[in-house]
């Protein structure tokens, strides 16, 4: 039963803790909110750093998930800049900030996200070697692409994934040279298989990117303390005046290790493990977003999602289930990319090896059609480019497990709507 008397704390600043105390307010909760970030800035949404805000098209504050003056008129507790480190489950407590602050809690939300892989070779202690998950990284990189466009300077950008390619695409648009170094033989391997994969390495290609496939960066070299250039596992060389580790992210799972709460396997994420209304192995303890690895019956296994949906919808379930109500989260994982003139949208789960065919309806060389990862006449995923309003429908073969023919999936004139009951 919850009451006003209540504490409800939430460790992290990002889209889903922000979400999650506007839910716990707008479902009724009158108790004590207090939210607690490790950074300055109020809690923002990722994907404009890597897109419209790093191209110069978004202004700062668009970012903001709230207002500043929000969070006041709504009396929750922000504490920013401030490191929660130790959780104390018996005493149901939190000790943060630089004078051990000690907190009671009701119910304890971890929202603590992820945090980029970094490169484990010489030279990444040199300037000019940059990262892109914080706000304070995407500033000072959107300077960086501008001085490299101005200068004709090179990036070189290890990892192909989809941070890579976005900030690959902004660098052209601002005029840098760009090299991507990735060990799989096309981009997004791991995400889209080969046969899209390579739909990007040419989209790219065409707009002056070089790519360097099934090698990895061994080394960064520079004088004075400057990079100069970036050598590969096959022994080649590029010159560089910056480079991007883009590599992927880590869930940020130390806090909840350190208090004894289950953490998923490599096969399931890393994450803190989590049921299907979000509760830890401590069922006064709930974890949304990037850190979590959640069961998701459509697909019979634990998922961690990294993408800007997941955090959007995890952090009001999970507020949800802390003031008890009847929670299921089992959201079909949805993302987005925007680089150049393509724009598209993902929604399911279909790795390497999960899918048994690939099915395109409309013209992928106008780079206009929806992709189908399918298993056994099921889609497992769909992915539009450049086609709109399509999520639904396809969400909903997903959901439903429609059986439905490669022939009737690929002909454009059968409406997506009659496939999705």
């Amino acid at each position: 039963m919850v009451d006003a008397d209540q504490t409800f704390v939430i460790v992290g600043g990002g889209l889903a803790g922000a979400k999650a105390a506007e839910t716990l307010r707008a479902e009724g909760f009158t108790g004590r909110v207090i939210l607690i970030s490790d950074e300055r800035d109020h809690p923002y949404e990722r994907p404009p750093l890597s897109k419209g805000y790093l191209l110069g098209k978004e202004e700062r504050d668009s970012v903001f998930v709230h207002e500043p003056a929000w969070y006041a008129r709504n009396d929750i507790e922000l504490h920013l800049g401030q490191t929660v480190d130790a959780i104390d489950r018996a005493a149901r407590t939190v000790r943060f900030g630089e004078d051990g602050t000690v907190v009671h809690y009701d119910k304890l939300l971890l929202t603590t996200g992820a945090e980029p892989r970094r490169l484990d070779i010489p030279g990444t202690d040199l300037a000019g070697v940059h990262h892109l998950r914080r706000l304070a990284h995407a500033e000072r990189l959107k300077g960086v692409l501008a001085s490299l466009g101005r200068d004709n300077g090179h990036l070189v950008i290890a990892g192909a994934g989809w941070i890579g390619l976005e900030v690959a695409a902004a660098a052209r648009e601002y005029g840098a040279e760009v090299t991507v170094v990735e060990p799989e033989p096309t981009p997004l391997h791991g995400v889209l298989g080969p046969e899209l994969g390579q739909l990007f390495a040419e989209l790219h290609r065409e707009h002056g990117v070089r790519f360097h496939f099934g090698a990895r960066l061994t080394e960064i070299t520079g004088q004075d303390g400057v990079v100069l250039a970036a050598r590969t596992s096959d022994g080649e060389e590029h010159p560089a005046h910056a480079v991007l580790a883009a590599i992927g992210a880590a869930p940020r799972t130390g806090l909840a290790e350190a208090a004894g709460l289950t953490i998923a396997d490599r096969a399931h994420g890393r994450g803190v493990l989590v049921d299907e209304r979000l509760r830890t192995s401590d069922p006064d303890i709930y974890a949304a977003g990037d850190v979590a690895s959640f069961p998701h019956a459509l697909f019979d296994t634990s998922l961690r999602v990294e993408h800007w949906a997941n955090a959007l919808n995890g952090g009001p379930a999970a507020a949800r289930a802390m003031l008890g109500r009847d929670v299921v989260y089992d959201r079909v994982p949805y993302f987005f990319s925007d680089q150049y003139v393509l724009g598209m949208e993902y929604s399911g789960w279909a790795p390497p090896g999960s899918y048994d065919e690939v099915v395109i309806r409309g013209d992928v060389g106008k780079r206009e059609f929806i992709a189908f990862w399918l298993k056994d006449g099921r889609v497992l995923a769909g992915m539009n480019v450049n086609v709109w309003d399509v999520t639904d429908p396809i969400q909903r073969m997903i959901r439903t497990r429609t059986r439905v023919t490669a022939e009737t999936l690929a002909d454009p004139r059968t409406p997506l709507d009659s496939l999705a009951p």
